[in-house]
């Protein structure tokens, strides 16, 4: 059976048993915590926790897949056995809350032996030491005697919540293949392969370890797609059969170089990168050097090496994509859709790691006779990233074909002392205020909603290097209070100005109000005294706050009409929002048109003129991604989180001061759209009187 012989199959099967078949998620998660999707489960998190409702009691889906970069990451072992893949399809039927152990069990065994017609015998079954029911329906469905395990037989999404046994079924591939059964000494040897897990969430585990049965219990299954096709063609090896036989003999055709024993490895990484590119691309992720981006840029690079391993130079992937969209087109159609765009993606990123590649390349062929030994100094290692954008992963696989080493820490060692360099001119005061344990922090829980008699007591005052108990008129201080109505620069937004008053009187001309740690630093120049002690009320300008507010929420409709213009994947990658200006900087692989420009501008300019409601409230942060709040990846979110709703066009996890409808805005105007480095856009935009 081929591989859309099998998807029918397995999709047809389940429909014929009343489940619903949905197409595949995105690679791209709704989940801040993961860079891909990297299992079948991960678009179904949210209902298999009760977050969110599920759309049919019965689903069936083949869920397309990346693991590589994070915890979730095969890259380093592909190409050197036949199993491992970075991109992969995971075939998965699921219940909400309908059928449980019998009907999983029942049906799975049903599909694998009677309508795809397996031996039994060749079929091995685990189930989950404590699971009684679970082993008794395998003997009774299959009269199977199950192996009863702990450590593999077990699903949980974290520490605490839904959890459960597992039963996996494992396919006996020979016995002149090496390996035993699971559970023993010589199970990973790769005769007995796990073909499909299915997983019965039936308890809540709380802090203490203690499970209580879930009043409604689910099923979720997972069965490679990769490994049915092996299996089914009577392959060991994964990368032989059909699908990666036409994806290699495209290789071939492109780079004149024949498959053999000794470049077999080059063939499987460059035909596995093929797809995580090409479909990470399609679905919207833009080569970079952070989060996702860099993994799939790291991916594309490492395919480039392997192909001059066989020989050939210059474009390589880009000339293998429609390959792809010959062989899974009709499978994802958005590799159709945007083939233009991803093979012009790839493009720009293989003539850019060319001169890299080629520029580095000369420094490394240097370097390497003056070596005593087998070990790269740390020293040249960062040159090579320093100057030429040579990430340390890149070297030590293009040394690692030398058998030679990189000196990591020496490496590391190099890394840090940049930091520190760069830290030391740009951190300014706030090496000072750390050193000042004994103010422990602002509460500026009032920056929100500005207490206008607010009494704050003065913490300390720093002039210059020094702190101080008194400050003069005319001194330009920092001043920390135990409480704030300031908005301290935080999360791209700029902070308020204003003024510090004992009484009627000012005593501090606030131009800025910065942040260091848990402390508001309210920057400015004194007028008269101030003295460490002293009862201040903080009043903000609230003119500046007011433009401010309405540029923060002008940058999520900006947000909000970028993804429905370009694509839903859009990736927000830095802003500054300040008084009636926005700064914002996304992930786009190309200059945007003019027509796409103004499309954009039209359609923020259409949502203020709609004078929308802006919500402003705060939430758990799990019902905040019931709501499908975005959120920026890599943040560290607490257990409560602020979310802004503007209308029905945006909702966002943001810390940030907002109006309170879209058309306090009154307009806003895109001045400039430009690149800032390889993948990443950036737009100036501004509003209220200025645009």
């Amino acid at each position: 059976m081929t591989y859309d012989e099998i998807r029918k199959v397995f999709l047809d099967y389940f429909e014929s048993h009343g489940h619903k078949i949905v197409p595949s998620a995105s690679l791209i998660p709704n989940d801040p915590t993961l860079l891909f999707t990297v299992a079948g489960m991960v678009p179904w998190k949210g209902i298999l926790q009760g977050l969110e409702p599920a759309p049919a009691p019965r689903v069936a889906d083949v869920q397309k897949c990346i693991r590589a970069g994070g915890k979730h990451n095969d890259l380093e072992d592909v190409g050197f056995d036949g199993r491992h893949h970075t991109f992969f399809e995971m075939m998965g039927n699921w219940s909400f809350g309908d059928y449980f152990k019998e009907g999983a069990i029942e049906m799975s065994w049903d599909l694998l032996t009677n309508v795809i017609g397996l031996d039994p015998a060749r079929l091995v079954v685990t189930t989950h030491i404590s699971d009684d029911e679970a082993t008794k329906i395998w003997k009774k469905v299959a009269g199977k005697d199950a192996i009863r395990l702990d450590k593999d037989n077990w699903w949980s999404a974290g520490d605490t919540g839904p959890c459960g046994p597992c039963s996996e079924i494992f396919y006996d591939f020979g016995a002149d293949i090496p390996g035993g059964l699971p559970g023993t000494p010589d199970e990973d040897g790769g005769r007995f392969v796990e073909i499909w897990n299915d997983v019965f969430m039936q308890y809540d585990r709380d802090a203490n370890g203690n499970l209580t049965p879930l009043p409604k219990q689910n099923v979720d299954t997972g069965a490679g797609l990769e490994r049915w096709a092996a299996m089914l063609q009577g392959k060991f090896d994964n990368y032989d059969t059909d699908l990666f036989v036409n994806l290699k003999r495209a290789v071939s055709d492109v780079t004149g170089v024949v498959e053999t024993d000794e470049n077999k490895t080059s063939f499987k990484v460059i035909t596995d990168h093929l797809r995580s590119v090409g479909f990470a691309i399609a679905d919207g992720v833009i080569p970079s050097n952070t989060d996702r981006g860099y993994v799939i840029r790291r991916i594309l690079r490492r395919a480039m090496r392997h192909g001059q391993l066989l020989g050939h130079s210059g474009a390589l992937l880009s000339k293998l994509y429609p390959a792809l969209v010959e062989q899974m087109g009709h499978t994802y159609p958005e590799l159709i859709e945007n083939q233009a765009h991803v093979v012009e993606i790839i493009t720009n990123e293989e003539n850019a790691f060319a001169d890299m590649l080629n520029n580095g390349m000369k420094l490394l062929d240097n370097e390497l006779p003056k070596l005593s030994g087998k070990v790269l100094p740390g020293a040249v290692a960062f040159k090579l990233f320093d100057t030429y954008g040579f990430p340390l992963d890149l070297t030590q696989m293009i040394l690692r074909e030398k058998n030679i080493d990189v000196d990591v820490a020496g490496f590391e060692s190099e890394m840090a002392a940049q930091k520190e360099r760069s830290r030391a001119d740009t951190r300014g005061t706030k090496t000072l205020w750390e050193s000042r344990t004994d103010v422990a922090g602002t509460d500026d829980a009032a920056k929100y909603a500005p207490d206008a008699n607010m009494q704050s007591r003065v913490l300390a005052i720093l002039r210059g290097e020094e702190f101080v108990d008194t400050a003069n008129d005319g001194d330009v201080v920092e001043v920390a209070l135990d409480k704030t109505n300031f908005y301290g620069t935080q999360g791209g937004q700029v902070g308020d100005s204003g003024k510090l008053k004992i009484g009627d009187s000012v005593v501090l001309d606030v131009t800025d109000a910065a942040r260091a740690n848990n402390v508001v630093l309210h920057r400015g120049t004194v007028v008269g005294k101030i003295s460490v002690g002293d009862i201040v009320t903080p009043v903000i300008n609230p003119e500046i706050r007011a433009q401010t507010a309405r540029a923060h929420t002008a940058t999520h409709l900006l947000q909000a009409a970028l993804r429905r213009v370009l694509n839903t994947d859009v990736e927000q990658r830095g802003s500054k929002v300040a008084p009636d200006s926005v700064r914002f900087d996304f992930s786009f692989g190309r200059a945007m048109t003019a027509e796409e420009k103004d499309a954009v501008e039209n359609l923020v300019n259409e949502w203020i003129k709609a004078d929308m409601p802006v919500l402003h409230e705060e939430m758990p942060i799990d019902e905040a991604k019931k709501r499908g709040a975005m959120a920026l990846f890599g943040e560290k979110y607490g257990d409560v989180v602020r979310v802004i709703t503007a209308g029905d066009v945006s909702c966002e996890l943001c810390g940030g001061t907002h109006i309170n409808h879209t058309g306090e805005i009154i307009r806003a105007k895109i001045n400039k759209e430009k690149s800032i480095s390889s993948g990443i856009r950036r737009i100036t935009m501004s509003v209220g009187a200025l645009a």
